[in-house]
């Protein structure tokens, strides 16, 4: 299964925080109830565990956070440097993935200069195409041109994409 490399990775969720919180306060009580009840080591010891266990998921969750930080960064100066390099670009915003395709997709797409939303039929491209995605494309002017009316669909060529970023 693919991964949706859009999605920022959650560090913190409801469910780990408060795991987290009561097995901090357990291994805290456990701790002062050895000193008078020696029986209790190990139950402190099965409490270390956890905490050892959480500490893996929060250190696993961090990771992958700095790892997407580090590569949207990356991917978005990329976006950059092909904005200014190429002659003429726009940027759009897939907000939904409507119906694959063998040979493209139907997608929603929002304008992000003129933040005007409406759907769009695009060609497959190398790589999955997902909803978040920011898109640097060469906009067609057989389709937009100044004065006349928006297209009721527009069509994305392959080769119009230039690159694409995650949306921060």
């Amino acid at each position: 299964m693919q991964v949706n490399p859009v999605l920022k990775p959650k560090v913190a969720t409801p469910a780990l925080i408060v795991t987290s919180a009561v097995t901090l306060a357990l291994a805290v009580t456990l701790a002062a109830m050895t000193y008078t009840f020696p029986a209790v080591g190990w139950a402190l010891a099965v409490i270390v565990a956890t905490g050892l266990l959480l500490s893996y998921f929060w250190y696993e969750r961090l990771r992958d956070y700095r790892v997407w930080k580090t590569s949207s960064r990356a991917q978005w100066a990329r976006l950059e440097a092909m904005k200014h390099g190429a002659k003429t670009t726009t940027e759009i915003t897939v907000l939904s993935v409507d119906s694959p395709q063998p040979t493209g997709a139907w997608i929603t797409i929002r304008w992000n200069r003129f933040d005007y939303i409406q759907p769009a039929w695009i060609e497959a491209l190398p790589e999955p195409i997902w909803p978040g995605s920011v898109l640097l494309i060469r906009p067609d002017p057989e389709q937009v041109r100044p004065g006349n009316p928006w297209p009721t669909t527009y069509s994305v060529a392959a080769n119009h994409v230039l690159t694409w970023a995650p949306q921060l």
